[in-house]
């Protein structure tokens, strides 16, 4: 598959967050012939890679928020792959009013990245393991069931498997809202900036304020909330985990980390889904909330501990 030329935008670089080494922008297509960005790094000893890391952000994130990941993986010997996903970060919006959190189905996700690694497979050293947060995870298991892309070993962290807010009657409204064309209506509306005080996400002011740097160094990177279409899309993939055949192809070694303090995402379901696959090892970082690896220090630690112990499994 074909890349697009040069001509796209780069990095958006900020003091105190460094690239990995090497990073470069790659431009591919979408389905439906959308421009999608990608960030790849080699290996920091190219002659003898580990492999390649596929990072999957959850939404609202884009590639340069997660160059710290991208560093630390290559630390460990790894190229990189970070993904703009349709609709956010860089990437090609779906909709007009380019603040909507929106997609139309988790199909158009799940294409991205498949596209996305086959695009770019002769920059990309086997084996292959992905790193999932929050949205992206439920990306990635959704892919890796349907073998839309193979990979040897899988982390998640705090996957989107599950919403914590589904509340009574959501499906029948998010269907009507959908029938009656609204898909591109907001469901929940704008609210006043975030401040760290009032964020659900991290205790670590400085990784927190960094994704607000980055925005304020390039606007387009903003994300707002989702979509009634979104919305309809996440509860329509997210059905299908609960069904005993979807996650029959998921043999590989998984890694599953829980935030104790999590606020957007059902633990239940990590519970739930990790006992139906045969090597999976699931964690709960105490004290840490939805955004581990933008957490602090320590509870990052816990997740790089489990991470290594997934490697180890998977002889990687």
């Amino acid at each position: 598959m074909d890349t697009l030329p040069a001509e796209h935008d780069g990095l958006v670089l900020i003091p105190g967050n460094d690239p990995p080494q090497g990073a470069e922008i790659v431009w591919f297509k979408g389905s439906g012939g959308r421009d999608l960005r990608a960030c790849v790094a080699p290996a920091l000893a190219p002659d003898r890679p580990r492999g390649t890391a596929i990072v999957c952000p959850g939404r609202t994130e884009f590639i340069e928020k997660y160059f710290e990941v991208g560093r630390e993986l290559q630390a460990m010997g790894f190229a990189i792959v970070i993904l703009d996903w349709p609709g956010q970060g860089l990437s090609e919006r779906l909709l007009d009013d380019t603040k909507k959190g929106h997609i139309d189905r988790f199909e158009t996700f799940m294409g991205a990245l498949a596209n996305g690694l086959a695009a770019l497979a002769d920059r990309l050293p086997h084996p292959y393991v992905s790193l999932a947060h929050s949205m992206g995870g439920a990306i990635a298991l959704a892919a890796i069931a349907d073998e839309l892309v193979s990979v040897e070993a899988a982390a998640f962290s705090a996957p989107m498997w599950g919403l914590k807010s589904n509340f009574l009657g959501m499906r029948y409204l998010v269907w009507a809202m959908r029938a009656t064309g609204r898909s591109g209506d907001y469901a929940v509306q704008p609210g006043p900036p975030e401040t760290f005080e009032t964020n659900i996400v991290t205790h670590d002011k400085k990784r927190w304020q960094m994704q607000r740097a980055l925005v304020d160094a390039r606007p387009d990177l903003e994300l707002g909330p989702v979509t009634w279409g979104w919305l309809g899309a996440s509860l329509d993939i997210l059905s299908t985990f609960t069904k005993p055949k979807t996650l029959k192809n998921v043999t590989i070694p998984v890694f599953v980390a829980s935030a104790s303090e999590e606020k957007l995402v059902d633990n239940a379901t990590h519970t739930a889904i990790c006992r139906r696959l045969p090597d999976c090892e699931h964690v709960t970082v105490d004290g840490a909330m939805h955004e581990i690896l933008m957490e602090t220090d320590d509870k990052r630690a816990e997740f790089w501990e489990g991470f290594q112990r997934l490697l180890k499994r998977a002889g990687i």
